[in-house]
């Protein structure tokens, strides 16, 4: 199966990739004339022959469109941050699942090194958002938002809005999905758990809590368990 990458934007019936990438390609793949990879633009995807290759930047001709199709379903994770190498990880597995948007949360009970070491990671965990991107050959990659407290996040969300929940009298997710739309929110906390003013705030935004059963789930298994229900109820 030919490797896809991603391009800024096509230009007539050529692309060209520039920076990190091209030297990813040219220099470490061994990339050379003829080649053929597919490309996308985050829009629409392309098999692509390369022209030339040059110390920064790799020109394609464009051969013919591929078909491409992201799911119905736009999903916004809205995740707390948790230890780095585990919030990684969550983040490719979400990827792969179709996610849309992620939103990282400043939980009253994430850690708070880690907190101030967040924004310092941005540029990181879009290059895995971009590699798991290719990998599971999507046509866009997701989009990363800032660092946001939850009661802020959650006041902006729009959709089908849920949260998981730990507590006793939250419904089991398969019973609160009948009746979403298209677009859906969820919202998943940090391995300490929301606390009572983290749910008044998602209440107060419309979100309904859920569970995923009875068992207590680290945070990026609830990630992938949360993602894989939504995808096979409306996706």
């Amino acid at each position: 199966m030919r490797r896809r990458f991603f391009v800024d934007h096509f230009e007539g019936n050529t692309a060209a990739m520039v920076g990190d990438a091209a030297h990813h390609l040219g220099r470490v793949l061994r990339a050379a004339a003829g080649q053929l990879y597919d490309l996308s633009d985050g829009k629409s995807v392309w098999l692509a022959r390369i022209e030339n290759v040059r110390r920064d930047r790799i020109e394609f001709r464009l051969i013919e469109p591929i078909p491409g199709s992201e799911s119905t379903l736009r999903t916004t994770l809205l995740l707390a941050i948790i230890r780095f190498d585990s919030f990684e990880w969550a983040l490719e597995k979400a990827t792969e699942l179709g996610v849309r948007t992620i939103v990282p949360l400043a939980a009253a009970r994430s850690e708070k090194a880690l907190l101030s070491a967040a924004e310092k990671r941005a540029e990181r965990w879009r290059r895995i958002l971009l590699e798991a991107s290719e990998q599971s050959r999507r046509v866009s990659v997701p989009q990363l938002k800032s660092l946001e407290k939850p009661a802020s996040a959650f006041a902006q969300s729009v959709g089908f809005k849920i949260i998981l929940s730990e507590r006793a009298g939250a419904q089991p997710l398969k019973s609160v999905l009948p009746g979403a739309g298209p677009e859906a929110v969820v919202a998943i906390g940090p391995e300490g758990g929301w606390t009572e003013e983290e749910f008044a705030a998602a209440e107060a935004g419309g979100f309904r809590q859920a569970s995923l059963g009875h068992f207590i789930l680290r945070t990026e298994t609830a990630v992938i368990s949360a993602l894989s229900n939504l995808n096979y109820a409306l996706g």
